[in-house]
């Protein structure tokens, strides 16, 4: 039977040849020993082999000309997202297969541990073991955030790298959730205290959700303050995250910064409403941006929305979303049955094919347009408390 997955109201959150551009890429697997039974195999296809066209479906539809040959920009973006496919390696070497981090050469796993949920498991030493097994089994991009649970998700987190030499082998990343200098080094300070360590892989100014978010990262000194950190070896790569509309994402693209990041829902739903990987992931690749999924469930509560009112698995969704171009996908994990149904989605992956998901995209296209199960898009209720605090919005 699919595991239920507990999402809940609150949540905020190398170079292929030329010739070799267009619509072909490598999904190699390692078949994992002793893999959950519970995890269905995907097709039986030839792991090193897919159909022509499955790299850009789900992206925004090509220009063709006359005689039927991708033109202009649009052979531009399928041939940067056909790329990015391209560099998944095979999952033998590290564990799980990974992909390269945008602009930054760094390889990170197509998995990613999320720390709202991490933080969310009640006994703590379960959660600590839960990192552990993570980090050996090969998922080793750690997610987090300064408000997360007040804290705590960052600070058990820290317990759990703190040990044998784990902290150097996970790729760490945490949110700023300040916009002016002063907030954004004490935010900086304290995470850095919680985790335990001296420096982030990755820091991102979380939840761009509001229109003018991305005017205050630059005017109020939150860019400066991270410019700064990164100057002293206390940050090495910057980037943003955000859950509300497209147009925001790219307006901080559009800012004079070479963002290292940008985490963004992807999922199936997103595919017919104010979409990200319609609009957003287009423009990260283009300029270099690692793209990094989440809401791979589009949220809800008890269970994964897309699993509670459409009746999808969650290896269905991962896989869908990991069948894009972006670099990886952060998945909330609260059990040792989940981490190892999700280590053996990630081991496995392949992506899927044009018909696979024009399948699953016909499950939810009648109810997807309107944006009634991606509620988080649209209301400020599923924005953080400190984030509706610091706009002046009702808490």
């Amino acid at each position: 039977m699919e595991r239920k997955r507990e999402y809940f109201i609150g949540l905020g959150e190398h170079e292929r040849p030329k010739s070799a551009l267009l619509f072909h890429a490598r999904g190699l697997r390692t078949p994992m020993a002793g893999r959950n039974p519970r995890v269905r195999k995907s097709g039986s296809m030839p792991i090193h082999h897919h159909p022509k066209s499955d790299i850009t479906s789900g992206m925004p539809e090509p220009n063709v000309s006359r005689r039927g040959v991708l033109t202009g920009a649009a052979l531009t973006a399928a041939a940067l997202a056909d790329e990015v496919l391209a560099q998944t390696s095979s999952a033998s070497a590290t564990g799980l297969p990974t992909r390269v981090l945008g602009r930054t050469g760094q390889r990170v796993s197509i998995a990613c541990l999320g720390g709202w949920h991490i933080g969310a498991v009640k006994d703590h030493n379960e959660a600590i073991r839960i990192m552990h097994t993570a980090i050996d089994e090969g998922l080793t991009f750690f997610d987090n955030a300064w408000d997360y649970h007040d804290g705590h998700s960052e600070e058990v987190m820290g317990k759990a790298l703190k040990t044998d030499g784990r902290r150097k082998k996970v790729f760490l990343m945490t949110k700023n959730c300040e916009r002016d200098y002063a907030g954004s080094m004490k935010n900086l300070d304290d995470s850095l205290r919680r985790m335990q360590t001296d420096y982030l892989d990755l820091w991102q100014f979380h939840e761009m959700v509001y229109d003018n978010d991305p005017d205050w990262v630059f005017e109020k000194g939150g860019l400066k303050a991270a410019l700064e950190a990164r100057k002293a070896g206390k940050v090495r790569f910057i980037g943003f995250t955000g859950h509300k509309d497209p147009r925001i994402h790219l307006k901080m693209l559009g800012k004079p910064h070479d963002w290292d990041t940008a985490q963004m829902p992807i999922n199936v739903l997103d595919r017919f409403y104010r979409s990200f990987q319609q609009e957003v992931v287009p423009a990260c690749l283009s300029k270099k941006v690692g793209v990094i999924g989440m809401k791979g469930l589009a949220g809800g509560h008890p269970q994964g929305r897309l699993i509670e009112k459409f009746g999808l698995s969650a290896t269905d969704c991962f896989r869908y979303c990991l069948s894009l171009p972006i670099v990886s996908q952060v998945m909330g994990i609260t059990t040792m049955a989940q981490l190892k149904e999700d280590i053996a989605l990630a081991r496995t992956f392949k992506p899927m094919t044009a018909g696979e998901k024009e399948t699953l995209l016909s499950k939810v296209r009648e109810e997807a347009s309107d944006g009634r199960h991606e509620l988080f898009k649209s209301a400020k209720t599923y924005d953080g408390p400190h984030h509706r605090k610091q706009h002046g919005f009702d808490i």
